[in-house]
């Protein structure tokens, strides 16, 4: 080999890693959403399910009024927790399940895992999976990648943990410092169909301070519009989305929302 040609072999397969790791990325195209990765989505089976999840807390700020306008809504839901925010609220996190949410895992910090790297991927899921397990009370079955953005070292992490990936079908993009809640449910209502996994946020700790309250405004709407069109809002362990790993599932009865 010369001595020009080994620079070039090793790029190369350095481009070749990071092309592997970014691929499963791909899957928040649309089209691949629609088709070859339905179960990645979120599409879920139960007839007139509609599955409804919160990213970034849990928040002392905030989730506690999410929390409370949920049951006054008798909806439950599913929560994506960061575990660097589930460490300074514990108690929440075991509230969320005494609610009876589902808790589920978002990451230790909210940050794209651009490059290849393995081990930290494995050992910084394991730490938050431990975290929702030990502080809330409730093993995880999911989990859902920071920004949606679902690369190879996460992907795997996530399944040897007996965790399954999964984004969402609609949002209602209440992140933002304009968003209020009509802004949100106006975004959100043409992917609120039986199936459809909704993202919202109960945190601002990523996103325009205060964004939380369009939230929680959106929240009625989003609620009557599930009434006004049979479906019934719940968490994703009632979406028939099955898990990679099977748990003890809660006890705790779904909430229709066609009947309140």
């Amino acid at each position: 080999m010369s001595p020009r040609a080994a620079p070039a072999i090793a790029l190369a397969l350095a481009a070749g890693a990071e092309f592997l790791h970014l691929a499963p990325a791909a899957v928040r195209l649309p089209p691949l959403r629609r088709t070859l990765a339905r179960r990645t989505a979120g599409h879920g089976t139960t007839p007139g399910h509609l599955a409804l999840t919160f990213d970034d807390g849990p928040d002392p700020r905030s989730t506690p009024y999410v929390l409370d306008a949920l049951d006054e809504l008798g909806a439950r839901a599913t929560f994506f927790l960061l575990g660097a925010m589930l460490e300074r609220a514990p108690a929440l996190g075991r509230e969320l399940v005494l609610r009876g949410h589902e808790v589920a895992v978002h990451g230790w910090y909210h940050r794209r895992q651009w490059y290849p790297a393995p081990g930290r991927d494995l050992g910084e899921l394991r730490r938050a999976t431990e975290a929702v397990t030990d502080l809330c009370g409730a093993r995880p079955r999911w989990y859902r990648p920071p920004y949606g953005v679902l690369t190879a070292g996460p992907a795997l992490a996530a399944r040897r943990l007996g965790l399954r990936s999964v984004l969402w079908t609609a949002w209602g993009r209440d992140w933002t410092a304009a968003a209020t809640g009509d802004s949100v449910y106006a975004t959100a209502r043409p992917g609120l169909t039986a199936g459809a996994t909704l993202l919202l946020h109960d945190s601002d700790c990523t996103s325009a301070p205060g964004s939380w309250r369009a939230t929680l405004a959106a929240l009625p709407l989003i609620a009557a519009h599930c009434r006004a069109h049979a479906l019934t809002l719940g968490p994703l362990r009632d979406h028939a989305v099955p898990p990679v790993s099977c748990g003890a599932r809660s006890s705790r009865p779904r909430l229709d929302l066609k009947s309140t």
